[in-house]
């Protein structure tokens, strides 16, 4: 006589076997997920040379230049390394401004304490699996989140709505081949998985193709895992959709210096009514290669994303930004506490708030100038704010305050 199990609605047989089915499943996503991670890790830890342990805790892999996750993308398969820029824009080492940041701002990285990286390496800060692991996912790890546009056109609501606010001058109409900023560096208190940044774009293209090159400095403890100010690069061909990432996170940019660190700690930093501590930065496109480079302080140049990378900058970018970002993802009815800038309102004026000074554009040219005409583009200025007098823009704010409850 045959056994007859039942599996009617409800019973504790058919529990038992969706409750193995979904372990199951759980486990293979688990395992996929780890696959995931371990190929991403094995990506952009390239072999190293040597390696540096900086006395705040990151590892700096030296890495061939030729072996930087940059040769990952199928667009640079075969592509040779322009070790300097064919003609630097004229004015880009102006000497009063040498002498000037030499006096008053010596900004460095904490890992050359102890020690460099040789002749034909660069520096690469090692990704960890934590990292990886407090991103939404591995594909989004080092990404912007998408519709995070700084665009003056869109509307004021729709900024504050994707929970990214800005307060920034901008400069459009033209055709711009890159720009320059001196910018004072901060150290904002920022809330969990937010961020607080200083910047400038070059952008070109409509917002759901936009391509974009920036560089900066920013707080943003989940993507570093602390709250230390940090140096970076970003790029996104596609509006922030699924291209580009922050400094060597995803192939992309090909970087050339062996003095700096993409994503490594920068110090000293400003002090409020104390020392104000600055960084020079300017991206700028090639006049015969039309790649994009970096410029970082009077360094050597950093690098530069080739020029195949976007289709939307081949003339020029149409919108130039310099300011300030945070995100907010405090949606809970009170405004977010993270701050953008020092943390204070610009009004406090030198000394005391976030500021950029001497904004340039690069022209058809090649020539360094001021722009012509710029604006200003502000999403909530009880939070933010942004006033500009002779060479200094001055912006930033607390967030959360009696006027931005």
């Amino acid at each position: 006589m045959k056994a007859h199990v039942s599996m009617s609605h409800g019973s504790p047989a058919l529990l038992l076997v969706m409750i193995f089915l979904c372990c199951i499943e759980s486990m293979v996503q688990a395992t996929t997920s780890q696959l995931e991670v371990r190929q991403l890790l094995k990506r952009l830890n390239k072999p190293a040379i040597k390696t540096i342990k900086s006395p705040d805790g990151d590892i700096i892999d030296c890495v061939h230049i030729y072996h930087q996750p940059a040769f990952d993308h199928p667009l640079l398969k075969n592509h040779t390394v322009q070790m300097r820029p064919s003609i630097p824009p004229s004015g880009l080492y102006d000497e009063n401004e040498v002498a000037s940041n030499m006096e008053t701002s010596s900004i460095h990285q904490l890992w050359r304490q102890n020690g460099w990286c040789p002749e034909n390496t660069i520096p690469i800060k090692r990704t960890k699996k934590d990292d990886v692991l407090r991103a939404s996912s591995v594909e989004r790890y080092g990404k912007k989140s998408h519709r995070t546009i700084p665009n003056p056109i869109s509307s004021y609501m729709q900024e504050i709505v994707q929970g990214h606010e800005h307060a920034l001058v901008y400069a459009q109409g033209g055709f711009y081949y890159g720009a320059k900023a001196i910018m004072n560096v901060w150290n904002p208190k920022v809330e969990q998985n937010e961020f607080s940044l200083t910047q400038l774009w070059v952008m070109g293209g409509p917002d759901e193709l936009l391509d974009s090159v920036e560089a900066g400095w920013h707080v943003y403890q989940n993507l570093h895992d602390d709250n230390k100010t940090r140096l970076f690069t970003y790029w996104t061909q596609d509006g922030y959709q699924s291209t580009g990432c922050y400094n060597l996170i995803c192939p992309g940019f090909i970087q050339v210096s062996n003095e700096v660190a993409l994503g490594a700690a920068i110090e000293p930093i400003s002090t409020y009514d104390g020392p104000q501590y600055e960084i020079t930065l300017q991206v700028w496109k090639d006049p015969k290669t039309g790649n994009w480079w970096v410029q970082y302080e009077n360094l050597s140049p950093l690098g530069y994303w080739p020029a195949s990378l976007f289709p939307f900058l081949t003339n020029g970018g149409s919108l130039v930004e310099w300011g300030g970002e945070v995100v907010n993802y405090n949606f809970s009815g009170q405004h977010t506490t993270t701050k953008m800038g020092s943390g204070h309102f610009p009004g406090e004026g030198f000394g005391k708030a976030s500021y950029v000074r001497n904004i340039q554009i690069v022209d058809k040219s090649n020539n360094l100038q001021a722009p012509q005409r710029i604006e200003t583009f502000n999403t909530r200025p009880t939070c933010y704010n942004l006033s500009h007098a002779d060479n200094y823009i001055y912006f930033g704010g607390p967030g959360k305050n009696p006027n931005c409850p």
